[in-house]
């Protein structure tokens, strides 16, 4: 039967992180999501020999593009196995066994993918997008060094549906990478606290107007008259990011005006966290912050309370990656002279990875796995059993851990056992197979230890002596 649509019409309903503590459903029409489809294959466009790999979670609005680009222009649309984006080994064999011709990323899962060797043999990717955190341009020259594909920077919140800039990256050295331009029918502005524009080179927040504008938030009529204003410009989303507007017409981004940060891609507002923590019995004040990798919690207790208790009643109100990292004890928040949290002078946590006391490793496995480990966590040391994701461990840094894992080692490891086993020894045990592969095992490591501790000249002669 037909069903008529008009553009306006809710077309879908994305939920994102909430500074209240409760998650917010951003409604998208019809309109916005076929403007953005009409952009894409104006100014990217696929044909019947293009295929694009889908391996964005569904709750990303990212994921949209994703699904509808390749089945509107009559191309192939490519399923990556569940948790296979977080392998960077099969997505390297997927892209090339069915001859991917398009990627999207986050910016760290392409530093971690251009780290896995077999990678840079995907000769049928033609172009990779990056959005959802900042491009640097020490990763744009990395990827060109590698790679014969183009990169493009997007950029856009969810309210914006999907893109609202975007920016062809050149293969000259980056120097800075902007977030662009606007796309087709959408209009930006960097305004100031009067919703005046400020001139060139001045931060101010960025605002988004024109056909990708949401219809506001699912039963949230306060916060959507809040987030979307009328202005002399028309009925604009102020997006809270700051940004500078370059002579060029090109837009910089320059940090947030609020709490919000993004960690690996995702849009995280730390009032969120923050409200779960305040509700366990024995917290009295909460405060967040970010390092760019994990998320950290300072806390006033009321009573002691033992840290996996604490993430645990957190991980059932929120998703893994919003449970904070480490947790530090206060016995009050510093605050400024007019009485905020001073997030400043907030001290720096101690990272012992939820282990009592530190392990040495005992086999010559665990010694080379606590080496790796510690080199992806940027630590010095790691003990057997401290826990990966309590040491600020993610799932792209576990990407990171199997690869050179499997390069080290030589063995194959899926990455569903570092979920299954966070710790050096949980890890050593699960990649133990039968009595043979595990001699085999140990003396591959014993054999990586050996060479650590020779000259560059001592173990190239000690090698060719075992071949």
């Amino acid at each position: 039967c037909e069903v008529e649509v008009a553009a306006t019409d809710p077309a879908s309903e994305i939920y994102t992180s909430g500074s209240t503590g409760q998650p917010k459903g951003v409604v998208v029409p019809h309109g916005a999501i076929c403007n953005h489809m009409l952009w894409m294959q104006d100014e990217f466009p696929l044909g019947s020999e293009d295929a694009v790999l889908q391996k964005t979670s569904f709750s990303f609005d990212a994921s949209v593009w994703e699904f509808y680009a390749p089945l509107l222009a009559g191309g192939r649309l490519v399923l990556a196995e569940p948790l296979g984006h977080l392998d960077g080994r099969y997505l390297a064999q997927v892209i090339q066994e069915e001859k991917v011709t398009v990627l999207q990323v986050v910016p760290t899962m392409l530093s971690m993918l251009l780290s896995e060797s077999s990678f840079t043999d995907c000769h049928s990717l033609k172009r990779v997008f990056c959005g959802g955190e900042a491009l640097s341009p020490e990763l744009v020259t990395r990827f060109y060094s590698l790679m014969e594909a183009e990169l493009v920077n997007l950029y856009g919140p969810t309210e914006a549906c999907i893109d609202a800039t975007f920016y062809r990256c050149p293969r000259a050295e980056a120097v800075a990478v902007p977030i662009g331009r606007p796309i087709a029918n959408v209009h930006t502005y960097v305004l100031d606290e009067h919703q005046e524009l400020v001139p060139y080179g001045v931060p101010g927040e960025l605002h988004i107007g024109g056909a990708g504008l949401a219809l506001g938030y699912l039963h949230r009529p306060e916060l959507t008259a809040e987030r979307f204003v009328e202005t002399k410009f028309g009925r604009l989303y102020k997006t809270g990011d700051l940004v500078r507007k370059s002579a060029d017409g090109l837009l910089h981004y320059a940090g947030r005006i609020d709490s919000q940060v993004k960690l690996r891609g995702f849009r995280i507002e730390l009032g969120e966290i923050e409200a779960p923590l305040t509700a366990h019995p024995a917290n009295g004040e909460a405060v967040l912050t970010d390092d760019d990798s994990r998320v950290i919690g300072y806390l006033v207790e009321r009573a002691s309370v033992a840290n996996e208790e604490l993430r645990a009643f957190v991980k059932n109100r929120l998703p893994d990656y919003m449970v904070p990292a480490q947790f530090v004890r206060l016995d009050a928040l510093p605050q400024t002279a007019n009485g905020k949290v001073d997030r400043k002078a907030l001290p720096q946590p101690v990272i012992t990875g939820g282990a009592d006391e530190f392990v040495q490793p005992r086999t010559a496995v665990e010694t080379v796995l606590a080496v790796i480990f510690a080199e992806a966590l940027e630590l010095e040391q790691v003990g057997v059993t401290s826990n990966f994701f309590a040491l600020g461990g993610h799932s792209l840094l576990g990407m990171q851990i199997i690869s050179q894992i499997r390069e080290v080692l030589e063995v194959d490891v899926p990455i569903k056992a570092l979920f299954d086993a966070p710790t050096v020894a949980g890890l050593a045990s699960a990649m133990q197979g039968d009595q043979e592969a595990s001699q085999r095992l140990e003396k591959t490591a014993e054999l990586l230890l050996q060479l650590s501790e020779m000259s560059e000249e001592e173990a190239q002669m000690m090698m060719e002596a075992k071949r």
